[in-house]
């Protein structure tokens, strides 16, 4: 059973919590490791919160994933674990997520308590909306970004909040797509909202939150303190032309994560992530820390 709830939190899902970190490099304070503890607890309550989330989603969404071909197997779905086990794991993960936060501190705790209400309501409710489910999957990022950044008391910049919620707009419709072209038909049967999308129409959405997203990053780099960021813009323009070669191709996954199975992503991400973290702190200050 224990397998099973660990499943059904999706911790292969959890790489999106990673945003939280963002707070720490952009404001410079990577090497300051008394922030490390706090960040890493910040991290793991998200996931805490994120894997209930998923579980509730399951729960509620159980007769609609056995109509699908790949999330018919998952635990809730298939049988293989009981609504009551797993509703009762979901209420555990949650008070501890709670508490962890309270102890952190009152805006952290705030914020947490947002993503989650946000997120049951998305659940429930909000992803038979159109548009709106979108805008939702999106400004959960925005918070889990605000959230590192309230967890060590720092502030960043607010071009950067906004590339964090088109990146995550972009993500999101490039999944709608797919499960469109999946589904074909029988997408409604599914997930009722994909009956209001058309892929004509993400296509234009996917037009729209790329270019939007390229122009703010740049914008970002260009009103950087350090006039380098801007060498990483187009590292950032090759993943987003990538992921939209990864979205049309046949062997497309449909999840997000397909990205770090991808030798082109991988690379890409790997590249702009020495490239900014050599240009915020600098080889000269690198050398330093390892020298003592």
């Amino acid at each position: 059973m224990i397998r099973e709830l660990i499943e059904t939190m999706r911790p292969q899902q959890w790489y999106k919590n990673l945003i939280i970190f963002a707070g720490m490099v952009f404001s410079s304070n990577l090497l300051n490791f008394q922030m490390w503890p706090v960040v890493i607890s910040a991290f793991f309550i998200f996931c805490m919160l994120s894997g209930s989330i998923y579980i509730i989603n399951d729960i509620v969404d159980a007769e609609e994933d056995r109509k699908h071909p790949k999330k018919s197997n998952r635990p809730i779905a298939s049988g293989r674990l009981k609504t009551s086990h797993a509703l009762l794991f979901a209420v555990i993960l949650i008070l501890v997520a709670g508490v962890g936060a309270y102890l952190i501190n009152l805006q952290f705790f705030a914020v947490s308590a947002t993503y989650f209400l946000l997120t049951l309501s998305y659940s429930l409710f909000l992803k038979h909306i159109i548009i709106v489910d979108l805008l939702v999957i999106s400004i959960g990022f925005v918070i889990r970004a605000i959230a590192g950044c309230l967890a060590i008391e720092v502030l960043i910049s607010p071009w950067l909040i906004l590339c964090a919620f088109l990146l995550a707009l972009f993500l999101a419709l490039g999944k709608r797509r797919h499960e469109l072209v999946l589904l074909g038909e029988n997408a409604k049967e599914h997930r009722r909202i994909l009956e209001e999308y058309s892929i004509e129409m993400l296509d234009q959405l996917i037009s729209i939150a790329t270019g939007a997203l390229i122009i703010s990053y740049s914008l970002y780099t260009f009103l950087a303190d350090n006039m380098y960021m801007m060498l990483t813009i187009p590292l950032v323009i090759y993943s987003l032309f990538r992921y939209l070669f990864l979205v049309h191709a046949n062997n497309f996954s449909g999840e997000t994560e397909v990205i770090f199975k991808d030798k082109g992503m991988v690379l890409s991400m790997i590249l702009w992530a020495v490239l900014v973290v050599s240009i915020l702190y600098g080889v000269p200050d690198w050398i330093r820390f390892v020298g003592g």
